[in-house]
């Protein structure tokens, strides 16, 4: 048979050999209810509404409406550092697919050579062939060949690893949404809590300047025998108490601004400057119509990590199983060469050709095939189980996160109901003041409650805007699947 039957051949039973073996993907089903609990279904808040779908997940900090909190996200989504490490690995993966799919195609490389080669006379050989009349001790010789080789995949084995090294780059591209997610949650995290100490540090002021006041006032009282001294002492020790709170804020505050810098991907101290003035706390938004638990297999990046972890997993089982089958191999040969004794490299008796088809199968290394299929089904129930898990876990997290939002602007709600309260009742004490029928202490001390009862608000909504951010976080950020691979 001629070397082009054999390729004719071998090409057909490569088109016919489509269905590589191992199993195919087929995504798993999975036990996810078709709604939230009936405690979270549907829930809002004291908030702006804000209804949940993809546009307003995938930049779903314009939801607090804070510019500066906008701002900051554009500039960490630009410069994180994680984030350009997960965007390399994209580029690492991007590159292994590549080998594999050239891995399926023919390969080709030229080479050349150019010799000349001089034979002495006073060797033996030398000798008899300067007896001959047209010999020559100096020879030029010339070389140049193409060649060609093809590994015919014809059970799938490469196929199966370019499926492998295609769902592994999807899923590095799906760990770039997860990086992403997770900087824009620590970024807005980390400025909720930083305006939260902010204006913490500012009631801890005021409430020692009034703890400050009322013992002055309390020691002149005393000095004055009005009362025990026993109430100046209780008082020093509240001031003191105070006074204790304000380093552990500013240490909080440095901490904040230091983290906030580093995801911003700048050194510690950059931005400081930009906190040197209090401002509000952004309020948590209201959140309704989250869709069902089943919307999060298109929304979260962890679960498409996942998923494609899984695929690849899949893949590789076919790739080892393909080690069972011969492998064929067609290698070619073109070239020209110089003739013996001539010059001429390009003449019609200096060409040279060459094919070949190589068959390679490890008969008697079953035992290590085995090994290898049964690790990577091993692999793949694994991956398996980890994407049921993380399936199970998403819903987990939007169902605590929404329920901490719900009950913390709850509590937020009837913090600020109180400190309206004490807002009138302090108004109403300064009045009895003004009119003579009440003390300064009097104002002060509804003063200090009032400021106690602010920095507990404070903290309610620092807490509620987390848990919006933690919210937003579980419910995946606005990333989009991206569908099946397609074997291309």
């Amino acid at each position: 048979m001629s070397l082009f039957r054999i390729v004719l051949t071998l090409g057909s039973l490569t088109a016919l050999a489509g269905c590589a073996v191992g199993p195919d993907y087929e995504r798993p089903e999975l036990a996810l209810d078709e709604s939230y609990s009936p405690q979270i279904a549907g829930s809002t808040g004291p908030g702006t509404s804000a209804p949940v779908d993809d546009a307003a997940l995938i930049r779903w900090w314009n939801q607090f409406d804070d510019p500066a909190l906008s701002r900051y996200m554009r500039l960490a989504l630009a410069q994180n550092l994680n984030l350009a490490q997960a965007r390399a690995r994209v580029t690492q993966a991007r590159a292994v697919v590549g080998g594999a799919t050239a891995d399926l195609l023919p390969s080709a490389n030229v080479s050349g050579q150019a010799a000349r080669a001089y034979q002495s006379v006073e060797t033996q050989l030398g000798r008899v062939l300067n007896t001959i009349p047209t010999y020559e001790r100096y020879n030029d010789n010339y070389e140049a060949n193409l060649t060609a080789s093809w590994d015919l995949d014809l059970f799938g084995g490469l196929r199966r690893a370019r499926q492998a090294a295609l769902a592994d780059y999807e899923a590095s591209m799906a760990g770039v949404a997860a990086t992403r997610l997770g900087v824009a949650a620590e970024v807005a995290d980390t400025y909720m809590v930083l305006r939260g100490v902010q204006q913490r540090l500012d009631i801890a002021q005021q409430k020692l300047n009034t703890q400050r006041e009322l013992l002055r006032l309390t020691r002149k009282l005393s000095d004055h025998g009005l009362i025990p001294e026993a109430q100046t002492d209780q008082q020093a020790a509240r001031v003191a108490q105070t006074r204790a709170a304000l380093p552990v804020l500013r240490a909080a505050r440095d901490q904040a601004t230091n983290g906030l810098d580093v995801l911003l991907g700048v050194p510690p101290g950059t931005y400081r400057n930009d906190f040197a003035s209090t401002h509000d706390i952004p309020r948590a938004p209201a959140l309704n119509a989250m869709g069902s638990p089943r919307d999060l297999l298109t929304r979260r990046p962890d679960l498409m990590i996942a998923e494609r972890r899984l695929m690849a997993a899949n893949a590789r089982i076919g790739a080892a199983i393909a080690q069972y089958y011969p492998s064929i191999s067609l290698t070619g040969l073109i070239g020209t060469a110089t003739t013996i004794g001539g010059s001429n490299l390009f003449s019609d008796g200096a060409t040279q050709a060459a094919g070949a088809v190589g068959l390679r199968w490890r008969l008697f290394d079953f035992g290590r095939i085995n090994a290898q299929i049964k690790a990577a089904r091993g692999r793949n129930a694994e991956m398996l189980a980890a994407y049921r898990q993380t399936a199970l876990q998403a819903t987990q997290d939007v169902e605590n996160a929404v329920s901490a939002l719900t009950n913390r602007q709850e509590q937020s709600a009837t913090l600020a109901s109180g400190v309206a309260s004490l807002d009138r009742a302090r108004a109403a004490r300064q009045k009895a003041y003004e009119r003579g029928v009440a003390s300064q202490i009097d104002v002060l001390q509804v003063d200090a409650r009032l400021l106690s009862a602010r920095d507990a608000e404070v903290q309610a909504r620092v807490s509620a805007a987390q848990a919006a951010v933690a919210t937003f976080r579980a419910l995946g950020g606005g990333w989009n699947y991206l569908g099946s691979a397609k074997d291309s």
